[in-house]
């Protein structure tokens, strides 16, 4: 069974500010992980994206069980000059979609540094980076045919899924 949880268990206040925005969610992140400790993969969506249910199934499948942390994502690597601490050269996922096992969620590094006001992916990448270090980890990239983000077209149909309203 595959539950899909939004995370209401983050709490931002009216003085959360863009620059700490990405430290409230790291906490989040943390937060609920350690709330959900009997799941055993975590999927991390923007809600302007889509991804193919049959997709995600096969790979729960064959990563369920993975002997060693999986981050699935698009990664790329940060550009130095943009990141001058522990956000310099990581490995990190485009955020429109990740998914991860609960050992990743383990090693995760939540007490992270940094200056500036990156994005919240650079900062789960370093979270990873610094956490369980890279070579530790099985970075997959994901398939991009099966994941659609601010635009779905398939079957002569096009879709701005930044435009769907949220309730």
């Amino acid at each position: 069974m595959i539950y899909w949880i939004r995370f209401s268990l983050c709490q931002y206040t009216t003085d959360t500010t863009y620059k700490d925005i990405n430290s409230n969610k790291t906490k989040c992140f943390a937060r609920a992980i350690k709330r959900f400790e009997h799941k055993e993969l975590f999927i991390k969506l923007d809600d302007d994206a889509l991804v193919d249910i049959d997709y995600v199934i096969g790979l729960i499948k064959k990563y369920q069980g993975y002997h060693k942390p999986v981050y699935i994502s698009d990664h790329e690597r940060t550009k130095p000059r943009n990141f001058p601490d522990s956000l310099n050269g990581v490995m990190y996922g485009n955020g429109k979609f990740y998914m991860f096992n609960r050992k990743l969620a383990q090693c995760l590094k939540t007490d992270i540094k940094y200056r500036g006001s990156p994005n919240e992916d650079s900062v789960f990448g370093s979270m990873v980076s610094n956490g369980c270090g890279e070579d530790n980890v099985k970075y997959v990239q994901e398939d991009d045919r099966c994941i659609w983000h601010k635009e779905c077209i398939s079957k002569n149909k096009n879709i701005d899924l930044s435009f769907i309203k949220n309730r």
